[in-house]
Order: structure tokens, then sequence, then C-alpha cells
């Protein structure tokens, strides 16, 4: 795959039902019909429903195909701090392990960092995200709006500082990610 055919951009609201069946399918391959519709449900409603202040999308074209898509939602904490959580990723099946998703991560990454984002989280594999600049946080380092089913999972950025201090008190996010059954 020529690296040159790679588009890196912010998404077009017009292309939210593009993106979402880009998720359903991604995750359908991976990980299941199910998943792939609750992801893709997921994606959906986070870009249909969240005002554009609380959400920063990205997607990735080879010429005109939508090969990959990221979103980075809103989190509040007591304290405020201008933060975001990293939620879905999907990189089409034939491009992963290229480099493609890591890239539209780190094209992310430096557009909060422009925007003046501190602090960017994730829920994911650890193997894969602190290849792109992810530390494991504990809970009671960064409070989740949720109790983690899987705290190894829980993983911070910071965008303006050398490191995470912690954060105290209760979190909140955007009302799509609001269910206790993603966390």
């Amino acid at each position: 795959m020529p690296e040159e055919k790679l588009e890196y951009s912010h998404y077009n609201p017009n292309d939210v039902d593009k993106i979402e069946r880009l998720f359903i399918r991604t995750f359908t391959d991976s990980e299941g019909q199910s998943e792939g519709e609750t992801v893709g449900g997921l994606a959906g409603e986070l870009m249909r429903g969240t005002g554009e202040a609380d959400l920063y999308g990205f997607i990735v074209r080879d010429s005109a195909e939508l090969v990959g898509s990221i979103l980075f939602s809103r989190i509040w904490f007591e304290r405020e701090i201008n933060s975001f959580i990293l939620a879905p990723v999907a990189t089409h099946t034939d491009y992963q392990r290229q480099g493609v998703g890591k890239e539209l991560i780190k094209f992310g990454l430096n557009v909060l960092k422009e925007d003046g984002v501190e602090l960017v989280l994730t829920y994911g594999d650890p193997r894969f995200y602190t290849k792109v600049g992810f530390h494991v946080v504990t809970e009671a380092q960064v409070p989740p709006p949720f109790k983690l089913s899987q705290p190894e999972g829980w993983m911070a950025q910071p965008l303006v500082a050398d490191r995470i201090d912690p954060i105290e008190g209760k979190s909140c996010c955007v009302e799509a990610l609001n269910k206790p059954e993603y966390w």
C-alpha cells in the first residue's frame, strides 16, 4: 500500500453513515456481527448525538475509499481539564497491521494538541495504544465514568505536560458513552 495515496482529515458529518458502516464491517470481521453492530451503533450515536464542541472525528482515505476512522469525545472531571476519550477506532481489515491506525491516531492527537486539549484517555489494548504514546493509569489516578471491567486497559496521554497528575473526584462522559456496558 503506497503511503502517498493516504489522506488524513477531519470527518465530514455528511459521511456519518459511511463511517458507521466502516465500524460495523471492521468489528464484524474481527469480533463478530454483534460486536460490529454495537461498535458501529456507538460510533453513529457519537457522531449524531454529540455536540460539535465535544467531539472530534478523523478519517483516512485511500483515494476515494474510506479506510479508517477515530472519534474523540469529551470527558469532564470535577477539576477543570480539557480532556477527551479516544473511542472507538476502526481500520478497514485490508489496511490493518500496516501502521494506518497508528498514523490516524497520531494525526488526531496532533490536532487536539494544537487545539489546547490537555489530556486524552482511551480504554483498550495496552499492547496497541502504548505504541502511540498512551500509558496505563489506575482508576485512582484518573477516575473513569464507570467501574472498569478491565482496568489494565485504562490509559492516558498528556498533550501539554510531561506527566499525568492524579485527578480527584468524579468524571462523566458524553451521553453516547454514558453506559456501564462500555466500561
